[in-house]
């Protein structure tokens, strides 16, 4: 069966890699057109492709999955049409594949600048949320990428019928059908070949709980865009206008609880605690969410369980907020810097000076003020969707949506030049 497996993977990759050739060289209209051909198709398959993520429902529900994991599984009309509406923006980006940049002269004559191309083929493997899968075959089309794509064994049925789907609008458009691949085995060896296979896959992007991307960035030998979880915190600062701060606590936290740009630790300025606390672990408490707090904290809120130092590190993924009370914007900084995880993190304010120095101080791919941190996201930063998000610092960094599944190359143009 390991051979098999490792045949099956074989093929995949030659046939990503032979893809990616003809798709560096379409052109913007002919992807457009694709995608169009693909929208058609979902829309056309809407009925069948809700029924399959139902079977999935159901054995996520048998197989006693937790909340966090159901949320992200499930696709209800709503969530399809945001699909579509995520397809839609996509095709309406401008394609950056083919921009030249930083053309100048050198003294020899010659006139050198830098373009933009595709990374070729990309490896996606996630878990739970299907509509990853038209978004990372939209982004990647768009930017002339191949891609390969391992969903989670939990959404097997979703993503086969929406991989049918894209698959009609390639047959339709003219593009090689390779271009997008579903891996149609939950073996795990599959991945294990995915990862390691270089010769094939410029670039894996894992997509998941903390475990998956950590044995993907041990094990692969192929470059990983990547981020291990979403550690994200508010701090309530001493001049904050709580009338702003209140419902931005409320909707970083409760507004979806299984997603990586949700709230895990609200910070509070020491002279605004006393005023602010009360008032947002009232609303809070209408959710259920449970708050761990720091000494200060219990003080002000005698109902909220002491927290522990493991606590200020956790992704909790649910109903539940660690809360910690701050001298000022220097311990607010220095906490997120050695507990987050460098994903996104919100500052309340209406002090532009603090603002500004809380932005040069926190290490995240996102900083953000007077706003909640549910925004880090590709479809709210008008990349259309993303394909992940990285925390990484080197080729991309924040949510990943076209320009970050591409490069440069350089590009130079002679006259009969020669090196002297």
């Amino acid at each position: 069966m390991q051979e098999s497996i490792e045949q099956y993977m074989q093929t995949v990759g030659q046939q990503a890699r032979q893809a990616s050739r003809v798709l560096a060289r379409a052109s913007t209209q002919t992807k457009n057109d694709a995608l169009s051909a693909i929208y058609t198709a979902l829309k056309n398959s809407e009925a069948a492709i809700l029924a399959a993520n139902q079977i999935d429902m159901a054995k996520a529900h048998s197989n006693n999955l937790d909340s966090a994991l159901l949320d992200r599984l499930e696709l209800t009309p709503a969530r399809f049409k945001g699909m579509l509406q995520g397809l839609n923006d996509v095709i309406s980006l401008v394609d950056p594949i083919g921009e030249i940049t930083d053309m100048a002269y050198r003294p020899s004559g010659i006139q050198l600048g830098k373009m933009r191309v595709p990374l070729g083929v990309v490896g996606m493997i996630y878990e739970s949320r299907p509509n990853v899968t038209l978004e990372a075959a939209s982004l990647a089309l768009k930017s002339g990428n191949a891609i390969i794509l391992r969903g989670g064994s939990e959404a097997l049925e979703s993503n086969q019928a929406i991989a049918k789907a894209i698959q009609h609008g390639l047959q339709v458009s003219g593009l090689p059908e390779a271009a997008v691949q579903v891996i149609n085995t939950t073996d795990r060896a599959a991945v294990g070949q995915l990862i390691t296979m270089s010769e094939y896959v410029d670039v894996i992007v894992p997509r998941g709980g903390k475990g998956l991307i950590e044995r993907i960035t041990n094990d692969a030998r192929v470059p990983v865009i990547k981020h291990l979880d979403g550690n994200c915190h508010v701090y309530v600062e001493a001049q904050a206008d709580l009338l702003k701060a209140l419902p931005i606590a409320l909707n970083a936290k409760t507004h979806r609880y299984g997603v990586c740009n949700a709230m895990e630790t609200l910070l509070v300025d020491e002279k605004v605690a006393e005023e602010f606390l009360p008032r947002i672990a009232e609303l809070y408490e209408e959710k259920q969410v449970e708050l761990r707090g720091c000494p200060a904290t219990r003080r002000i809120l005698e109902n909220a369980v002491p927290a522990s130092e493991e606590d200020w590190y956790t992704e909790y993924l649910g109903p539940i907020l660690a809360v910690k009370v701050v001298s000022g914007v220097e311990e607010a900084i220095e906490h997120i810097n050695k507990y987050g995880s460098h994903h996104t993190d919100s500052i309340i304010t209406e002090n532009y000076s603090i603002a500004r120095e809380f932005l040069a101080g926190v290490d995240s791919s996102s900083v953000m003020i007077n706003v909640s941190t549910r925004f880090a996201d590709g479809f709210e930063y008008g990349l259309g969707a993303e394909i992940g998000i990285s925390t990484d610092k080197i080729h991309a960094r924040g949510p990943v949506g076209l320009e970050g599944l591409t490069s440069q190359k350089w590009i130079v143009f002679g006259d009969g030049q020669i090196r002297q």
